[in-house]
Parts: structure tokens; sequence; C-alpha cells
């Protein structure tokens, strides 16, 4: 039995990201654009930065709230309150050490071996396997495309529901796609999981990244105070903190002890200091998500009106989150294109294959960047187009 055999099935299984393979291939390479992580280019705005230096000055490099410092769960309370019209205890806030950390134990809380998580496919890659991790069974629906856009079957999702549906995990709007659930569509889904007695576990991380007016429908909107839905999001899009690794849970507080206890038994707490900063984020950074959504909008109507020129690319413009996932007329194989791309048009986008059922032909390119680099890049792109 060699080394490897001995680890757990689950640790085994777990699949290398296809966006990070390309990443790798890529991310030395001179004057490369990198259009292939969900992220901007533009660094955290000092408000919070210099919050969390105040903080760490002051010395607070200790152990801390393992559910999220009182000050952190009052400013979400303040957030809901300003962009979802919702009043909620500070009890019902989770802070997590990260977006995929929230989604992580989300998941650990409701199910585990031979369960099923169903999800809404192409996805970011993260969902299935953090259910693949846990023991669970992810099971893609794929949403559908037509010349109207993406949309979501109700039926489909209803049909892929089995004796073992634990949960169903609805990320709108969506990463990669855009798709954005009216509130039809997300009074549909919550009706499904109360006739079946389903957990809904909302990642609505892009809900204020929305091109329409004002946020995106949110499953606030909607649910009772006792609907089984946990809420995960993240400071890594809004405010330009990926790499701080801060995020949340929203949940009932009948299960905030049972949350804090998980965040014991995984990483004991996020750094005092670090939300310092998110408590500035909050507070003080509603102006600048607004520019923030109003530069990826910018940046969404460059990047469609040059790659819809070429004549080859062909998308749905997206309705949410900051991203253009499209095909290339006479590209079938996205993993072989990604890498392509990177050798011969100097430009990193992910391939199609990472994100699951239903997105095998397609490529996701992030547009939340400047708009000169955005602009070279797009034409870069639609060179290469022609050469396949």
């Amino acid at each position: 039995m060699t080394l490897i055999q001995t680890l757990r099935t689950e640790a085994r299984a777990a699949p290398e990201s296809g966006i990070v393979a390309v990443v790798n291939h890529g991310r030395l390479r001179e004057g490369l654009i990198p259009l292939w992580a969900g992220e901007g280019d533009l660094p955290t705005p000092s408000f919070i930065s210099d919050a969390a230096a105040r903080g760490l000055a002051a010395g607070e490099t200790f152990y801390t709230w393992q559910k999220g410092i009182p000050e952190l769960r009052q400013a979400l309370a303040r957030y809901y309150a300003r962009h979802f019209g919702k009043r909620f205890a500070e009890e019902e806030f989770i802070v997590t050490a990260s977006g995929m950390h929230a989604i992580q134990l989300a998941i650990d809380a409701i199910a585990g071996s031979g369960d099923e998580v169903i999800y809404l496919s192409p996805a970011w890659p993260n969902f299935a396997a953090a259910a693949g991790v846990a023991g669970a069974v992810p099971v893609a629906v794929t949403l559908d495309q037509s010349g109207n856009g993406w949309s979501c079957d109700i039926d489909k999702i209803a049909s892929a529901v089995t004796s073992r549906t634990k949960a169903l995990l609805i990320n709108t709007p969506s990463n990669p796609t855009g798709w954005t659930a009216d509130k039809e569509t997300l009074q549909a889904i919550l009706d499904l999981a109360r006739a079946r007695n389903l957990w809904i576990i909302a990642d609505e991380i892009y809900a204020l990244f929305h091109y329409g007016h004002g946020r995106a429908p949110s499953f606030l909107d909607i649910a009772t105070d006792e609907d089984r839905i946990l809420f995960v999001n993240s400071f890594s899009k809004n405010w330009a903190m990926t790499g701080w690794r801060v995020g949340w849970i929203k949940t009932h507080p009948a299960l905030q002890q049972v949350f804090e206890n998980l965040i014991q038994y995984s990483t004991s707490g996020v750094a005092q200091f670090m939300q310092r900063g998110a408590v500035a984020a909050l507070d003080e950074g509603d102006g600048f998500i607004v520019e923030q959504v109003e530069r990826a909008r910018a940046a969404r109507d460059l990047v469609c009106d040059i790659l819809g020129a070429t004549g080859k690319a062909r998308f749905t413009v997206p309705q949410g989150a900051f991203y253009l996932f499209f095909t290339v007329d006479g590209i079938t194989d996205s993993r072989t294109a990604a890498f392509d791309i990177v050798d011969n048009a100097n430009v990193g986008v992910a391939p199609g294959t990472a994100f699951g059922p239903g997105g095998e032909a397609f490529l996701r390119l992030c547009f939340h960047r400047r708009l000169d680099q955005l602009e070279e890049a797009a034409h870069r792109l639609a060179k290469w187009m022609k050469t396949v």
C-alpha cells in the first residue's frame, strides 16, 4: 500500500482546481494579463487596511471570540439593515475564515457520508469539491441556456431530489454564468425546499454586483425566520479583500453555538485585527462598492462589445457578478483552449471544464479590471479567435 492510499478516500478524491492548473501554467509569463481568477485588480482600500493596522498596533493579536468580535457582528447587522431592509441580531452572524470556510462549515453542518447536495451548474468548482470532501455526493443540475440567456428549471431540481438529498446550494448572481434569479424563481426554489424538508445554502456573495436596478433579489426578500437557510458570504468581492480570507454565515440564532463549535475545531477564529478591517469595510465602504459596481459595468460593456464584434464569441451579457462566460466558434475543448490562449495570446482565462456539467465548451473571463488593460486583453483574444 502506498503512502497516499492510507489517506481518506474523500481527501484523495479532492480534485485539482481546473482554474489553478491554468494559473500555474501561466503565472510567471511576462506581460500576461490575468483574467482567470475571481478578483479585481485594486488593492484593499486604505480605510480598511488602516483600521486593521491600528488593531495590530494596539496588540489585538491574541485569541478572540470564536464567532467573531461583537463589533463585527453588529456591523453585519447594520449592513443587512441598509442593503436588505431586514433587522437581525448580532447572534445571527458567525465570522468565518473566508467565504470558502463558510461554505465548508455549512455543508459540514448539514450533509455527510452518503448524503446528497444539489447545486446549479456550471458552478464555481469549490461547491462540488467541498461537498465531496465532507463525504457527501454533489449532484449537478444544469442551468438552461438559450437566446434569452441562462435560466433555472425548477422541475429539473425537483427531479434530482432523492431521499438522500439534504440541501440545495444556490449561487445567485452566479459565478461563472452571471445568471441572476428573479424573485419568482427564488420563491419556487424555497417552496420546493419547504415541501421536501431541505436546507438551502444561499451564496449571495455577488448580490450587490448586480447590473439591474439596485441589488439582486435575495432569499431574504421572501424567507421567514424559521426557513432552513444558511447564507454564506465573504468580504472578498465587495471590498477588494480576496487575500484577507474573512467571511461570514447568516443563520438562525438557535444554531449559533453549533457553528461556534465548528469554528473552534477548524480555525479557532479570525484574527481580531483583521476583523477591525472588516468592521471598517462594512461601516465605511458603501461608496466604494458603488464605485466598484459601476467600474465593473463599464468593463463588462467594453469586453462584450469587443468580443461580440468578432462574430465568433457567443455569450449572454451577464446580469450580475463580474464574469463573461463565453464560447468560441470551433472550440469544443475549453481546457486545451485556455492553455493555448496563455501561450499564444498572453491572456489568462479559466476553462469551462473547471465549472462542471454544462460548462465544458465555455471560457470564463473576469472583467473586473481597469479598462485599458481589459481592452488590450480583449483585443488579444479577438486576434487569437481569428486563428481557430
